[in-house]
């Protein structure tokens, strides 16, 4: 115990506490948060023996490429009553002739063509709220023009957890696995964005979801005035609409595999970093509590992170910080790895210890970055 003492006797003793509380942060995160959905059981949770009808809502703009590989998929779901509703916003490509061909063969898709430029919104809310207004059912499904179900069991899976009280059903918009470094990042950091926003609204602390996989009810949209407290903010059709009309007892989540939508990741780092960037911008205007909870969470492992590499430049005994930190890496895999299972991810374990790392200095300089960013288009 010779060991113990000199640390307590260490002039750094403060510094060795600030990283145990940093450390008991970070497992309190992970076993009573992120362990909601790493051994999340459905089979617990009420479903719905009522197929409601759907509106699954696009939007698009130049997205013919998108929509002729995909679209096709979502049109030939196997569910017995759903339409289609496609929103071209003033494409200047062959979108129009596309969906105009479409219609002819598929008579539950449903066109509205934006001929003008006429988004009164930043970004892609105007054009939404067309959609969602032109819905025909009260249930609306979102996905973007790049994505594609995983299966044909899509629309069925995602109204499913829907009951009397369900208003909002968060799902998993995964991207497609390829080769490359940078495919495992984009798919590590997604998973990690999904970790968090799907335990917590399992905790009762809904706080976003993702526009590739998202339903809702239409009388809900209306209700609480669509996005007009944030019209101006180009992001957050998604995350800030949710983040206002969630609460524990009208959200629920899906990670069924067949619930899953899949999507193109970016193919270079700056435009994934552009990307990222523009998705960052929203969660200023977040409750204050969802900030708190979130922002503590990333306070907590820069602080471990800080202390840690400190204390072993300070070289306090080794053995302590290397206990320290397999503690919480073993803690990590656990979860990681059941997360993984549980939303059809692979082949990135090994690597998500540098992933963090490099992820907390991505999101430290996005967040400078975002003091001084102009407005995007979408």
């Amino acid at each position: 115990m010779l060991w113990l003492q000199g640390i307590l006797s260490s002039p750094w003793i403060i510094l060795v506490w600030v990283l145990l509380a940093a450390l008991l942060v970070q497992l309190i995160y992970y076993w009573f948060i992120f362990s909601r959905l790493a051994f999340y059981n459905a089979s617990k949770r009420p479903v719905s023996d009522q197929k409601l009808p759907v509106s699954v809502v696009i939007c698009a703009k130049n997205e013919y490429h998108n929509l002729v590989r995909f679209l096709p998929l979502i049109l030939e779901q196997e569910y017995p009553e759903y339409e289609v509703v496609v929103v071209n916003d003033a494409s200047d490509d062959d979108t129009f002739y596309l969906l105009r061909e479409l219609s002819d063969k598929y008579s539950r898709l449903n066109v509205v063509n934006i001929h003008q430029n006429l988004n009164f919104f930043v970004g892609k809310k105007f054009p939404l709220s067309i959609g969602i207004r032109s819905a025909r059912y009260d249930t609306v499904l979102l996905t973007d023009a790049d994505c594609f179900p995983a299966g044909p069991h899509w629309i069925d899976s995602m109204q499913s957890v829907f009951t009397a009280k369900t208003g909002i059903v968060l799902g998993y918009g995964a991207y497609i696995a390829q080769p490359g470094l940078l495919n495992k990042l984009i798919r590590f950091d997604t998973l990690h964005v999904a970790m968090q926003y799907m335990s917590l609204a399992l905790a009762g602390l809904p706080y976003m979801g993702v526009g590739r996989n998202l339903a809702y009810h239409r009388e809900l949209f209306f209700n609480s005035g669509g996005f007009m407290k944030h019209y101006k903010i180009t992001s957050g059709d998604d995350d800030l609409f949710i983040n206002e009309v969630a609460n524990r007892k009208n959200t629920r989540i899906q990670a069924a595999p067949e619930s899953v939508t899949f999507s193109k990741p970016k193919q270079t780092f700056g435009s994934w970093f552009r990307q990222k960037k523009r998705h960052l911008t929203t969660g200023g205007f977040y409750r204050p509590s969802h900030k708190f909870v979130l922002g503590l969470f990333s306070l907590s492992q820069f602080v471990f992170f800080g202390s840690l590499i400190a204390l072993a430049i300070l070289k306090v005994n080794w053995m302590l910080l290397l206990g320290i930190y397999i503690l919480r890496l073993i803690t990590q895999t656990v979860i990681i790895k059941k997360s993984m299972i549980r939303l059809g991810e692979k082949n990135f374990l090994l690597l998500f210890p540098f992933f963090e790392v490099f992820l907390m200095m991505i999101n430290l300089l996005l967040g400078f970055a975002g003091l001084f960013s102009r407005k995007t288009q979408w």
